[in-house]
Parts: C-alpha cells; structure tokens; sequence
C-alpha cells in the first residue's frame, strides 16, 4: 500500500511549529509524518534543532489518526540505547492506535560529538548500532535487562512503560554492507532519495515498511524554489561522507562554499510550482521498492507544499 509523508524539519522549525505542521499535514491528508532528530542544524541559517522528542509529545497531543517515526536516530554515542528503548517506547505508546516507526542509523559527527566521543568510522558505528539494536529489543519486552557488551553496558534495567506492540525498527542504510546489517537487524529500511542497496536489503532478507525522504523547495518559480534551497539547504550538494564527518555548523558553511545555485539545480531537489514533477519522483520512488514516500519542504513556506499536495499531489495517488 501507498503512503504519501511529510517531513517535520526540525533543523528549520521551532517545537511549536512542528506541532503545527503535523495538525496542517493531517487536514490535508497525508498519510504519515517524519520528524529529523538533530542536535545542531546542517548550516545556521537552518536556525533551530528542539529536541525531537519532546516535539512528539506535542503531535501525539495535537493530531489524531496519523502514523509517524523518527528518521533517524543514533542510538550509539548521543543516546545510550538503554535511553533510546525508552524514549522511542514512550513516544510509540503515546501514539496508541498509530504505527510508529523507530527510524535508526549511525548518524553524523555533527551531533554525535557533543559529549567529546571520539567518532569512530563507520564499520565500528555499523558495530555499535547492530549491538544497540539488541539492547532495545531486549528492554521492550518489558524484562529486567543486564547486558555486557563490547560497547554498552546495561545493568538490572527494566521498561515499565511500553506500546501494546513494539514498533518496526527502520535501518538506514547507504551501502552493501550496511544494507546487508539492515536486513539482518531491522523491521524496514529508511533513506534520503532512493537507494540502489534496497536490492541488497531485499536480496538478504530484509522486510517491513520502506521509507523514502525527497527533497523540495515548492514555490512560485523555480528560480525561487533554486534560491532558497541553496540558501537553507545546500548541505545536501555535499560529495561523499563529507556530511558523516564534518563536526559543526561552521564546517559545514565553509565546506558549503563549493555548492552553487547550478549544483542545486542539477541536483535532486525539487523546485518550483510542478506538480507533476512530484508526482512523478513519488513513483519512481514506488518503483524503486518503497511504500513509505515523504517529502520535505524547504524553507519557510509550509503552506505552499500544504496546497500543492492537497490539491495536486495526494489525489494523484488516492
């Protein structure tokens, strides 16, 4: 089955918004919202990073019937797994009634780094996750946990709160082996624009939702919708693993200096008032293998994705 999500961006929206945009994104009928964990933005003119999870209780409190996940989050150095399986247990149970998705991958130096971790490259981050999985799934089944591990140590823990149902446990992956760990450790897979490894996910087992994040910036040209992508989001013209290793904002500004307005034009990022342009990388998405595509609107202008999917898009795929 079809879902069609929105991306609530929490490196461009202050809490309150967010709340806001998920009450907006359910009266115009998408099916499921996303929200980015960050604790800094990508660039500073991305202007915020509220803690994710406390924004969740706002939505879980503000709307009534859609589904939503977290994509993604790393519970490897930031979060102790121990304080992830609790966090996303609280959150799925406030969701009661609702598909959560605990969207988790090994995340990006920018926010990782913050307790003076060394970051470790990402074999050991693969490692870490693989063992991380193991400790939450280990606490939602509500026993006493103690685990001593390479990585993490839990002594005589046990969650008191959790959902009726533990929720699917969606891997990012962007590469053969990581996409081979996902099919072995995951109920899903999660990713930023369609990935070829979803192949390797599937060829090795994996099952579940499969999520797809596109990027967007609908306005009233394209040389608008060009403008302000490079201005809020040119983070995303970045080669290789620059946006895995880079540590702060200021990183990022200067290594940002190379993307021109051109890379964003040439690149993925949707631009401008075309409908069908969206309409038409929703399904290449679908074709690709995935039933969970989500869109995410940059910039400001939230109402201008609002119209475009309510009265273009999402009927398109109704």
């Amino acid at each position: 089955m079809t879902e069609i999500g929105y991306t609530l961006s929490s490196e461009e929206h202050s809490p309150t918004d967010l709340v806001e945009h998920a009450k907006r994104a359910e009266e115009v009928g998408f099916d499921f919202l996303s929200i980015s964990d960050h604790y800094h933005p990508w660039i500073d003119a991305q202007g915020n990073a509220p803690f994710a999870w406390t924004a969740l209780g706002g939505v879980a409190e503000g709307t009534d019937d859609i589904d939503v996940g977290v994509g993604v989050t790393p519970p490897i150095l930031r979060y102790h797994p121990a304080l992830y399986a609790q966090m996303a247990a609280t959150t799925a149970a406030m969701f009661d009634g609702r598909q959560f998705f605990a969207g988790v991958g090994t995340g990006e130096n920018l926010n990782e780094h913050i307790y003076g971790d060394r970051w470790p490259e990402h074999e050991v981050r693969l490692e870490m996750l693989e063992e991380a999985v193991d400790v939450v799934r280990k606490l939602w089944t509500g026993e006493r946990v103690s685990h001593h591990g390479k990585h993490y140590t839990v002594e005589n823990a046990r969650l008191y709160t959790l959902p009726d149902e533990q929720p699917p446990i969606c891997v990012s992956a962007y590469g053969e082996h990581a996409a081979k760990s996902a099919a072995e450790i995951g109920d899903g897979f999660w990713s930023v624009g369609p990935q070829d490894v979803i192949e390797t996910w599937e060829e090795h087992g994996g099952e579940g939702p499969r999520l797809c994040q596109l990027h967007a910036c609908v306005a009233e040209t394209e040389e608008e919708g060009i403008s302000t992508a490079h201005e809020k989001w040119r983070n995303s013209g970045l080669p290789g693993e620059l946006s895995a290793i880079l540590p702060t904002p200021t990183h990022f500004e200067q290594a940002t200096q190379m993307v021109s307005e051109e890379d964003i034009a040439e690149g993925s990022i949707m631009t401008g008032p075309d409908a069908q342009q969206h309409i038409d990388s929703i399904q290449e998405a679908l074709d690709a293998g995935y039933d969970h595509v989500y869109i995410h609107q940059i910039g400001d202008d939230q109402e201008a994705v609002f119209d475009l999917y309510e009265e273009e898009v999402l009927p398109s795929f109704s």
